[in-house]
């Protein structure tokens, strides 16, 4: 049995939770509103602000589903309290981002800037050469974030591109140089 099913999510005051007929988990909070449709595997219980994740057959999806489930209404109850964050950085001469409302202007080194639009949902600011992502969605966020730094991944030689704050980058030698061989 999941441990982390088992476990149960308190819901913190000013945080409302529905659960409908049809199997939808929404949840509203000072930062937005979030849904979720259960798999049919699972069922959902809310009791004195304590929400209970529980398995209705011991299959192996329904197994599966029980922890997820669990861990996907944490993260939106999370999301609409306080919300996520992901920091992109910019390593590179000439690297730049702007933050122009719902769109990014981004110039990574190609002959023309990368225009991309934000979602629904996901704000950005810049800090120099950090890009702050910032949404009560974490998997919206994380995709958002995936997408900016597929424009420019970073390079294993010198380190350039687009990297999450604190990723390590592994570095590869160059060439050799002249006189190496006979």
């Amino acid at each position: 049995m999941s441990r982390i099913g088992k476990a149960p999510v308190e819901i913190p005051a000013g945080v409302t939770v529905s659960i409908e007929e049809g199997g939808a988990v929404k949840v509203k909070g000072p930062k937005g509103s979030l849904e979720l449709t259960l798999r049919p595997e699972v069922d959902v219980e809310l009791k004195d602000r304590v929400l209970t994740v529980t398995k209705k057959t011991d299959g192996r999806m329904a197994r599966a589903l029980h922890g997820l489930t669990r861990t996907l209404i944490a993260n939106m109850v999370t999301g609409v309290t306080t919300g996520f964050e992901k920091r992109l950085e910019l390593v590179g001469v000439g690297y730049r981002a702007e933050a122009k409302g719902d769109t990014m202007v981004l110039n990574l080194g190609y002959s023309n800037p990368v225009t991309y639009k934000l979602p629904k949902g996901v704000s950005a600011k810049v800090e120099k050469n950090v890009i702050v992502l910032s949404s009560a969605d974490k998997q919206l966020l994380g995709q958002v974030a995936a997408e900016i730094r597929g424009f420019r991944p970073p390079e294993p030689y010198k380190g350039k591109g687009v990297k999450y704050a604190g990723e390590v980058i592994r570095r590869k030698a160059g060439k050799a140089g002249k006189g190496a061989g006979g």
